[in-house]
């Protein structure tokens, strides 16, 4: 539905996980039948979390227990794990810092050279500890380095940033080829992000195995107030999961995931991200929150310290607890910041669905009111 912003312009209505509600069905379950296992290519998770590439959140061994516990973590490979031989005095520096001059020190430390060594050396420790390996570039570093990611053994190769597309233009410099790029790779690539059907459908088409939704919505993000570019997510998801249903019937049966990335703050939020349509979603802030996450209940990511233009900062979100208490619980708040796996169960099994692609049917209404 469009509305008009003023004579020369319209605009179509999008909504975000706080305008929709889910509705229950006439069947319920016991939540211990519903399953929230999740598959992308020859990968199989227990639960459809990835955590997101993002220092605060992602250290080599946070990576190890979030595999461990049945998701797959993301190392940010142009975080300080690849810049410095010790990252704890940097991440403590970070966490320390008065709010009026963390961004300005971030973008020195930051500054430091990404060193190839170290991104193998990082990978290798995950890869030993018996996980799903996965590691992320944004698109201007991903000609660089990505023959040291994938010889460094990458189980999952992601290319994220705040919007990707694949058709970059530059009159500077070649810009990367990602149908090209994916084609020649021999690991399944995760790209994004992107909130629009005719992105996504295009991003399909390049070979990707995923595509993230979303971008601007982070609790540490700014870009709507520094670039006015926003997506809201509800509605990104769901376009998204329309290219994903209309590429299969192009492709002749190829299915490319949806991954929603952006704007999930709670558990709720999970769940209707899920309704809307995802396969699967990245989490940033929610695991930022656990007294395991590299951040110390500090969160940033990559555009807090972009060396010409920041576009984020660093947010104190608190810790709620452990990582096994944030996905697994028990809680003991009512926020919706722990036990988010448990959440998605309980919501799943009251409306009456056993699986993930059963629950994205599930029905959906605009709820024109604030969550409480």
């Amino acid at each position: 539905m469009e509305v008009e912003i003023g004579r020369a312009k319209r605009a179509r209505r999008a909504y975000s996980f706080d305008d929709v509600a889910i509705v229950p069905s006439r069947r319920t379950r016991d939540p211990e039948d519903v399953s929230v296992s999740w598959s992308i290519d020859a990968f199989q998770f227990d639960t459809p979390i990835l955590a997101a590439p993002m220092d605060s959140v992602v250290s080599p061994r946070t990576a190890i227990m979030i595999g461990q516990l049945g998701g797959l973590g993301v190392l940010d490979l142009e975080g300080v794990w690849t810049r410095y031989d010790d990252p704890e005095p940097i991440l403590a520096e970070i966490r320390s810092l008065p709010a009026a001059h963390a961004t300005a020190r971030m973008q020195e430390l930051y500054s430091a050279p990404i060193r190839p060594e170290l991104v193998t050396q990082r990978l290798a420790e995950i890869r030993e500890a018996g996980v799903t390996v996965a590691g992320a570039l944004s698109p201007q570093r991903t000609q660089e380095l990505y023959n040291t990611v994938v010889e460094a053994g990458v189980d999952l190769f992601v290319i994220r940033g705040t919007t990707v597309s694949a058709e970059h233009v530059s009159k500077n410099q070649t810009p990367l080829n990602l149908k090209e790029f994916i084609y020649e790779l021999d690991v399944p690539v995760i790209v994004g992000g992107a909130a629009t059907y005719t992105a996504a459908l295009h991003l399909m088409r390049t070979g990707a195995a995923g595509v993230l939704v979303g971008f601007g919505g982070g609790a540490a993000s700014t870009t709507r107030a520094t670039l006015g570019i926003h997506a809201p997510m509800a509605t990104a998801v769901a376009d998204v999961a329309g290219a994903r249903r209309d590429y299969l019937d192009e492709s002749g049966g190829r299915y490319v995931h949806v991954i929603a990335d952006g704007g999930l703050g709670s558990s709720g939020d999970i769940v209707k991200a899920i309704a809307c349509g995802a396969d699967a979603v990245m989490l940033g802030t929610t695991l930022a929150r656990a007294s395991d996450a590299p951040g110390g209940g500090f969160h940033w990511g990559a555009e807090a310290h972009h060396s010409q233009l920041p576009r984020g900062r660093r947010v104190e979100v608190g810790q709620v607890g452990s990582l096994e208490e944030v996905l697994y619980g028990p809680a003991t708040s009512v926020d919706g910041t722990a036990n988010l796996v448990g959440a998605l169960k309980r919501s799943m099994a009251t409306t009456g669905y056993s699986d993930l692609k059963e629950f994205q049917r599930v029905e959906v209404v605009v709820a024109p009111y604030p969550v409480q």
